[in-house]
C-alpha cells in the first residue's frame, strides 16, 4: 500500500496531478501506485529528496536477483522517473537521481493477433450464446457490439469503456475517443460495428450517457468488459487468457496485411510515435518471410 497523505504529502500530491492533469487511466494509476511503494519498502529509511543513484541502482540489482522481467522492471522504473520528473517541475527538486541509472534493453516482443477466421468467430460468439439467466435481452447484443468495435476501431480496453453515446457519429461513420494523455482523435467505425451499436442501443434504449451499460444501467466497467470476453473466448475455444488488447494488436496487423501504410496505422492507434507502431511491421514481414519459404522455389 501507499504512504498516506499524512506521512507522505509528495507521491500523494503525485497521485493527484496523475489523476487531474494529466488524465491517467486507473490501471495506470494502480501501476504507479505500486511501483513506488515497491522502492519505499526497499529503502523505507531514505527521503524521496535524500535517495542517491546509487540507491536506485541498488533496487535495480534487487529487481533482477528477484528475476523480474525487463519489461517490468523498466515500467517500475517509468513511474519512478515520472515522479522525479514531477518533484524537480513542481516540487523544487534540483537533482534527478535517475539520470544516470541505465537500465536492461528491453525485451524485443512481437505482439499477439488472432487470425481473421479466429476473429470472425469471436465476434459472433455473443448471438450465439444461451442467454444467461436474469440478464436483460439487449446484454447479448451490447457484447456484440463492444467486440466488433474493439476491433473495427482498434481502441484500448480504457478507451472503449469511457465511451459516451455522443462520442459516436453513425452519419459520418466516426468516433471521437479520448487516449493516453487526453490526447483526442477520431476513429472510423465500420458497418458491421455501427449495425451493432444500433441493434443493441434500439434494445437497450441507450440514448445519452455511456455508450455501454450493465445490467443496473450504469457504465460497464473495463474489468467487467474483459470478463464477458473471457466468457466467449471459452465458447469458440480460444485461451481465455487473450486480453482485449489482443483485438487491438489484430486491428492493426490485419490493416498492414491489407496495405495500409504505417502512418495511417499511427493515427489510428493514437501513437504518439512511429518507433511504437513499427513493431507491427516485423509480425507482417516475419509472416512474408513464412509465405516465401513455402512458396518460392528457390527459396
Amino acid at each position: 500500500m501507499p504512504a498516506k497523505s499524512s506521512r507522505d504529502p509528495l507521491t500523494e500530491a503525485f497521485y493527484v496531478y496523475l489523476e487531474g492533469e494529466r488524465n491517467c487511466s486507473p490501471r495506470t494509476l494502480v501501476n504507479y501506485r505500486h511501483a513506488l511503494a515497491e522502492f519505499r519498502k526497499f529503502r523505507p529509511e531514505t527521503a524521496w529528496r535524500a535517495a542517491t543513484a546509487d540507491d536506485f541502482r541498488a533496487f535495480l540489482f534487487d529487481r533482477m536477483k528477484r528475476e523480474q522481467s525487463r519489461a517490468s522492471i523498466r515500467l517500475t522504473f517509468s513511474a519512478l522517473r515520472s515522479f522525479y520528473r514531477f518533484l524537480m517541475e513542481r516540487k523544487g527538486l534540483t537533482l534527478n537521481p535517475l539520470v544516470s541509472v541505465l537500465l536492461p534493453k528491453a525485451e524485443k516482443q512481437l505482439p499477439a493477433f488472432l487470425t481473421i477466421k479466429q476473429v470472425e468467430e469471436l465476434l459472433a460468439a455473443p448471438l450465439t450464446a444461451p442467454l444467461e439467466k436474469q440478464a436483460p435481452a439487449w446484454v447479448p447484443l451490447r457484447d456484440a457490439a463492444i467486440l466488433e468495435l474493439l476491433y473495427s476501431a482498434g481502441l484500448r480496453l480504457s478507451e472503449l469503456a469511457a465511451l459516451n453515446v455522443n462520442d459516436l457519429d453513425p452519419y459520418s461513420e466516426t468516433l471521437r475517443v479520448i487516449g493516453k494523455g487526453a490526447k483526442e482523435r477520431v476513429c472510423p467505425v465500420g458497418e458491421p460495428a455501427l449495425l451493432a451499436i444500433s441493434r443493441y442501443r434500439q434494445a437497450a434504449g441507450v440514448h445519452n450517457g455511456p455508450l455501454f451499460l450493465n445490467k443496473s444501467r450504469r457504465r460497464l466497467g473495463a474489468h467487467s468488459i474483459w470478463s464477458r470476453m473471457k466468457k466467449y473466448l471459452r465458447q469458440v475455444g480460444l485461451p481465455a487468457t487473450i486480453s482485449p488488447h489482443k483485438l487491438r494488436h489484430s486491428f492493426a496487423t490485419h490493416l498492414l496485411d491489407n496495405g495500409a501504410d504505417l502512418r495511417s496505422l499511427q493515427t489510428l492507434l493514437g501513437h504518439s510515435s512511429l518507433s511504437t507502431t513499427q513493431v507491427y511491421t516485423h509480425v507482417t514481414t516475419d509472416r512474408l518471410k513464412k509465405a516465401y519459404d513455402q512458396a518460392h522455389p528457390r527459396a
